[in-house]
């Protein structure tokens, strides 16, 4: 007799996980999906505090296979994932932190959701305890959609459902030379390979938990780490999508939320040997991605930090945050009769400091909070035509998709 193929490997990667292993393991063991398409593949990453001996306790009870892996301590989470990946046998993959937990029909919902729309990438609703957690991608459940139209881009964590056969067709893995972002990696090349992503929005699938003794992989690591980590992720977009808009929306992502918070509150606290070397760290990096197309979808105070950056220019910068850190409020400068604000941060017409006038320019999105700042005829039709256009294409693509998103015959 041979044994059907489960729906979906748990891959578990644990080190120095207890107690917070109870919680998740007894997460997986409360599934809602039959535990006969459940398969655990959990690699104990050379813990001392009983964390492999707990998981052969759990591997002994369970009412689904599960197989428990005891290495030496590979120094990060690449390699215990990439271990479970090579025993893997489900149709899909779910990467579960041992300090974090599911929701209890996590796996049902995921998995359904993926079938009925043959989607190879399914995120779950994710809700911090103790720790924030990304929001702006859950306003509502998503059949089929993709990396570019949707924000997913902000939530690269691996704690999602993958179609194993996409991971195996490409060869994907996680780089074990990244000691931090190597999650995100992932995830982004997943996101742009994918035949469609699914979203379940409206039931809480995954609990990240913030560890009270602070070892949780994402708070580990100095400076240095996440210049290595954007470099990495803006690589992969350089050498996965053409130049143009839809790069430049991806590669928000790493200026955004990996390079920013390196010049931000965090730099007036450090000395100048390390102001220098972040500037020496970021200069390729501006030199070679920063460009109008991401600088125009940052807000104002968001594109300046980055610009002096990209200028070299750490005086100014200082400067900045200290303005923003005593909660001055910049002088809105509106401009052809109100239809253009600019922001009148430190540098704004400055001859001596020469930054560009376009620099504290704001976008509609952040204008309209503006008194007096109104928007011109054309680009309310612009942006009201662009509207309808995406959604007449959102609904002839579902009309002539077939089962795997692809026209019908």
């Amino acid at each position: 007799m041979t044994l059907a193929q489960p729906d979906v490997t748990v891959i578990i990667g644990a080190y120095e996980a207890m107690p917070y292993l109870v919680e998740c393991l007894a997460s997986v063991e409360a599934q809602t999906l039959d535990p006969a398409r459940i398969e655990v593949v959990a690699v104990d990453d050379g813990s001392r505090d009983g964390t492999g001996d707990y998981l052969e306790e759990f591997a002994a009870r369970a009412p689904m296979p599960v197989t428990v892996i005891r290495q030496e301590n590979s120094g990060g989470p690449s390699g215990p994932r990439n271990v479970g990946l090579e025993r893997a046998t489900g149709r899909y993959v779910f990467f579960l932190d041992a300090d974090d937990r599911l929701g209890a029909e996590a796996l049902e919902r995921m998995v359904a959701l993926a079938d009925r729309n043959g989607t190879d990438v399914c995120l779950g609703r994710v809700e911090g305890v103790n720790r924030k957690a990304p929001r702006s991608m859950w306003g509502r459940n998503e059949d089929r959609t993709d990396v570019f139209s949707s924000n997913i881009k902000f939530t690269l964590s691996a704690q999602k459902l993958f179609r194993r056969a996409l991971l195996e067709r490409h060869h994907m893995r996680f780089d074990e030379s990244l000691w931090t972002g190597e999650d995100a990696l992932f995830t982004m090349e997943a996101y742009l390979r994918a035949d469609g992503v699914s979203i379940v929005a409206d039931y809480t699938c995954y609990y990240l938990v913030g560890r009270d003794d602070g070892k949780h992989v994402t708070k580990s690591g100095g400076y240095q780490l996440r210049f290595d980590s954007a470099r990495a992720l803006m690589g992969l977009l350089e050498r996965m999508v053409p130049p143009g808009p839809k790069r430049d929306v991806l590669m928000v992502r790493p200026f955004q939320v990996t390079l920013l918070p390196q010049f931000g509150p965090v730099f007036l606290r450090q000395d100048e040997e390390i102001r220098r070397t972040k500037f020496e760290l970021a200069e390729p990096l501006m030199d070679a991605y920063w460009n109008e197309g991401v600088a125009q979808r940052l807000t104002v105070q968001e594109r300046l930090r980055l610009q002096l950056v990209a200028m070299r220019r750490p005086d100014l910068l200082v400067e900045v945050l200290e303005f923003l850190k005593a909660k001055h409020e910049p002088t809105p400068v509106l401009k052809k009769g109100g239809s253009q604000l600019y922001l009148a941060y430190p540098g704004y017409r400055s001859r001596k400091d020469g930054v560009p006038d376009r620099v504290y320019l704001a976008e509609p999105r952040e204008a309209k909070a503006y008194p007096g700042w109104r928007q011109t005829p054309a680009e309310t039709f612009l942006r009201g035509a662009t509207r309808k256009v995406r959604r007449r294409l959102g609904r002839l693509r579902k009309r002539v998709s077939g089962p795997r998103g692809r026209l019908a015959a």
